[in-house]
């Protein structure tokens, strides 16, 4: 590390569970973000600023009016950029240092693993059901650690699969029948604070995991009440007649 990379991460190495080789690890990984909206920008923007090596973010839709109360790294003069371009273009003014990948693509089963391959770590920002499952598919079968986000209405949720470590359960073992209206805040409403405060969690928990510091747990499901201000968890089980699961004991 350099004078200013010690100067710019000071305040991080001051932490004695993380110190220079937590920032080591982390400068030498690689996080994916699946989604530029309210979560990812978010999540990328703590990322970025912490230092992770390379940052690759993924999202086909363009910058709309309506996505500024909660999408951050957006102006009023993004309208009609592409999302990933626009948040690239914020993110490297803020870290030069952190090499920055756009992809202006959906996901789909020709090129998920083009574009997950090299991955340390996965944050699920989308608001696409079938993207979701296509994500947690993949980063199940290769074992890559998953961080899980959604917000709606009043209400968030966040979950990390450790599929580095064990198979069960899975994302389908909590939502089998899972529809994108359900996931859209076009239809159900959202507010920003909501989605800042879990893309504010999934970086935390990207950060741990890639620094290697602390301790993260796999499959504890994490409910935030936006009225209430109230946090619970729950531990998920492996769901018998899960369709993906099942497939996987075959």
């Amino acid at each position: 590390m350099n004078e200013q990379a010690l100067l710019r991460y000071s305040r991080q190495l001051l932490l004695s569970n993380f110190d220079v080789n937590g920032q080591l690890s982390l400068s030498n990984k690689r996080a994916v973000i699946v989604g530029a909206g309210g979560l990812g920008n978010i999540a990328a923007t703590y990322l970025v600023g912490a230092g992770v090596g390379s940052l690759v973010l993924i999202d086909d839709d363009c910058v709309d009016l309506s996505n500024l109360p909660r999408q951050v790294l957006y102006s009023e003069a993004d309208i009609d950029q592409p999302k990933v371009l626009a948040a690239q273009a914020q993110l490297q003014v803020r870290n030069p240092s952190v090499e920055i990948i756009p992809i202006q693509a959906r996901l789909n089963a020709e090129n998920v693993s083009q574009y997950l391959a090299d991955a340390d770590v996965i944050l699920d920002c989308c608001d696409n059901f079938d993207t979701r499952r296509l994500v947690h598919r993949w980063a199940q079968q290769h074992q890559c650690p998953l961080v899980s986000g959604a917000a709606i209405r009043w209400e968030g949720q966040l979950v990390t699969f450790r599929y580095d470590q064990t198979l069960s359960p899975c994302y389908e073992c909590l939502y089998p029948d899972l529809s994108d209206q359900q996931l859209s805040c076009n239809v159900n409403g959202i507010i920003g604070p909501v989605v800042g405060t879990i893309g504010v969690q999934q970086a935390l928990v990207a950060l741990k995991l890639l620094s290697g510091t602390g301790q993260v747990k796999h499959g504890v499901l994490q409910l935030f009440d936006g009225l209430g201000g109230d946090w619970r968890s729950m531990r998920l089980s492996q769901d018998p007649d899960c369709p993906n699961c099942r497939v996987e004991k075959s």
